[in-house]
């Protein structure tokens, strides 16, 4: 999503910015490895990378993103 508008306290100030967001589907095994890659590559000191588990969903999908996601 290439504009959110974010609200945040950074070093004891209400802060804003506007933010591309990216969501990235994969495996929780290869997560270390994407937090990595993100941290290498943003321009943040601190950027939000959070983990959210699949609870349930369209089980053509979900077999669809196990089948193409490499481990």
């Amino acid at each position: 999503m290439p504009s959110v508008g974010s609200l945040f306290w950074w070093q004891g100030k209400l802060d804003s910015a506007q933010e591309s967001l990216l969501i990235i589907k994969t495996r929780a095994l290869l997560l270390p490895e994407i937090v990595n890659l993100v941290k290498g590559v943003h321009s943040y000191e601190v950027p939000e990378i959070i983990a959210m588990p699949i609870m349930g969903g369209n089980e053509d999908y979900l077999k669809w993103i196990d089948s193409e996601v490499k481990e």
